[in-house]
Formats: C-alpha cells, sequence, structure tokens
C-alpha cells in the first residue's frame, strides 16, 4: 500500500461551466423543446476539467435529463470535442455500461447533446475499497463488450495517438535532470507499443469524475471523447492512479483484476513510466483561464504515478 498523497484540488468543484441562465433563449428553447417539458432546475456539474455546459435539468413533467452544450463560436475546442463524443457514443454498442446518447443539434453555432440522465454519484475521495471494485468490475464488462472494438472507432490506436508521451522525457531531462531513475524510466516508456497492442475499444480517461455508481452497485464511465483500440487491460490501470494516490493498496486490486491478474509486471510499469512522462510534461503547461485547477491535477497524478513506478521498480 502507498503512502496518501494529498490532493491539492477541490474534487467535485474543479469545473469552470456555463449556466443554464448563460446560454441563448433559442438554445434553451430547444432544449426544453427535445426534453419535452420547461425546464424547472437546473444542477451544474462541478466534476471535471472542461466549461462546457454539462448540467442535469429537472422539467416540469417531473422527467430528468443530463445535456451538455459548447457554443461553435465562443467555445470552438470544446464544442468539437462535444462532437465528437457524440460520434462515438453513437457507435458504442448498446450494451457498454455508457449514458446513451439520445440527441444530438448541430447547427445554428451551438453543439447540443441530449444523454440518458443516470441517478448515480462520482466515487467519492479519498477512494473506498467498495467503490474502486464496482469500477473494475465496470472496466471487465466494458471490455467484454468493446472487444473487437466497434467498427466506426476501430482506426484509431493505442500506439498511434500516444507515440509522442515517450518523448515527453526529453523534457523531463531539461526540467528535472536531477531526477533519479530518469534514464531508465525513459527507455521503458520508449517500449509501450510492444505492450499495448490490442482489439479492446480503451477509454484511456478514467478518472473518478467520469465514472458513475448507481445505489444498486452498478457502474458506467462517462465523457468517451479519447477512446482508443489497444489492451484491454489499460484502463484498469488507469483507473488505479486516483485510488492509488489516495492510499489503497492497488497492486493487490491489480492482481484480482480480471484484466490484468495475468499482465506482466513489466507491463504495466511501461505503461506507468509512459504516464509519468506525460502528466510531469503536462503539468508544467500554463494554466489555461477556463480549467484553474487542470494542472494541478496533472501534476499530482504524475506525482502518484512516479511514486508508484519507483515502489514497483524498487527505485
Amino acid at each position: 500500500m502507498g503512502a496518501v498523497i494529498p490532493s491539492p484540488i477541490p474534487h467535485g468543484r474543479t469545473a469552470r461551466r456555463l449556466e443554464w441562465a448563460h446560454l441563448p433563449p433559442h438554445v434553451r428553447a430547444l432544449v426544453e423543446q427535445r426534453c419535452g417539458s420547461p425546464v424547472v432546475d437546473a444542477r451544474s456539474q462541478g466534476a471535471g476539467f472542461t466549461p462546457g455546459f454539462a448540467s442535469v435539468l429537472t422539467c416540469e413533467d417531473g422527467s430528468r435529463h443530463f445535456i451538455k452544450a459548447a457554443s461553435a463560436k465562443a467555445q470552438r475546442m470544446f464544442a468539437h470535442s462535444y462532437r465528437e463524443e457524440a460520434r462515438k457514443l453513437a457507435a458504442l454498442p448498446s450494451a457498454t455500461p455508457a449514458p446513451r446518447l439520445l440527441w444530438l443539434h448541430d447547427a445554428d453555432d451551438w453543439v447540443v447533446l441530449g444523454l440518458e440522465h443516470v441517478e448515480a454519484r462520482n466515487p467519492r475521495r479519498p477512494w473506498r475499497a467498495k467503490d474502486l471494485e464496482a469500477a473494475v468490475a465496470m472496466l471487465t464488462r466494458t471490455a467484454e463488450v468493446l472487444t473487437p472494438a466497434p467498427g466506426p472507432l476501430s482506426h484509431e490506436r493505442f500506439e498511434v495517438e500516444f507515440a509522442e508521451f515517450p518523448g515527453f522525457w526529453g523534457h523531463i531531462r531539461a526540467t528535472r535532470p536531477d531526477l533519479p531513475h530518469l534514464e531508465e524510466a525513459a527507455a521503458l516508456a520508449a517500449r509501450f507499443a510492444e505492450v499495448t497492442a490490442g482489439d479492446t475499444l480503451v477509454h484511456t480517461d478514467v478518472r473518478d469524475d467520469n465514472i458513475l455508481l448507481g445505489a444498486d452497485g452498478s457502474a458506467v464511465l462517462c465523457d468517451w471523447n479519447w477512446p482508443v483500440v489497444g489492451a484491454a487491460w489499460l484502463d484498469t490501470v488507469f483507473l488505479m492512479i486516483g485510488p492509488r494516490g489516495d492510499g489503497l493498496d492497488v497492486d493487490a486490486a491489480l492482481a484480482a483484476a480480471p484484466l490484468t491478474a495475468e499482465v506482466p509486471a513489466e507491463h504495466v510499469d511501461i505503461v506507468l513510466a509512459l504516464l509519468a512522462a506525460y502528466f510531469f510534461r503536462q503539468g508544467d503547461e500554463p494554466i489555461p483561464p477556463t480549467s484553474p485547477h487542470l494542472r494541478d491535477a496533472q501534476r499530482w497524478q504524475g506525482e502518484v504515478v512516479w511514486e508508484w513506478l519507483c515502489e514497483r521498480r524498487s527505485w
């Protein structure tokens, strides 16, 4: 079990989002039309690191809806992200543990997604073992459904999309030249394509703010912006970063999880070295005004991954 590394971010309150009242009247009218009833309450989702509109809306008829929206002019990057999320959600098999896309509006300079509302909560922070077990079970089911990857999403490969990451150790050589075992870690990361290939669609952004846990113990995975095709076990390793930083014994969890129980330790270490390079480098980037907590979160994840890797390698 690793030592707790205190997180510097206010979990559940990291996003600066548009509110319902900020949406133009024609967008609000569109949403109410698609929902079939006037909106009487809007609860903005405070987790995550993007500024787009993301709210649970309650309508006059008692129905609830999860709506995302971004201006294609004022929030071009985030509108594109929502557009891509809609494309990818539409391609997921219905059995995928993910909220369903119900409708999409992509016109009049606005991208608006109507998503299935899931009555659930994010995993509590610090992570609890029971929540982690539910998340692991969900990822096991996700891998079953998404192997092989759905045809429309089968072209983006992990080894291609992550090809830049080993080079980020060059940034670390310049900024942290005294980091112990730097060259050994860089050599590990350089081997990532050898161990990450597969035919499963993996989410790649598995964090507590992208997981919803139901009262019945089930879980679903949200925010399908960055899925790629790779080894089925990758998402389970990504999941463990937050719990590791919160002090849980994630190596025991990996040994017990169906997707990772038989994965060689060296393969996990290679992926951790790859992730450490990414998080260290991203943590040094300027703070985006739309996401004031993003760099703190990335630096924290880098510290967690590095400490975890060093312990596993006895460095």
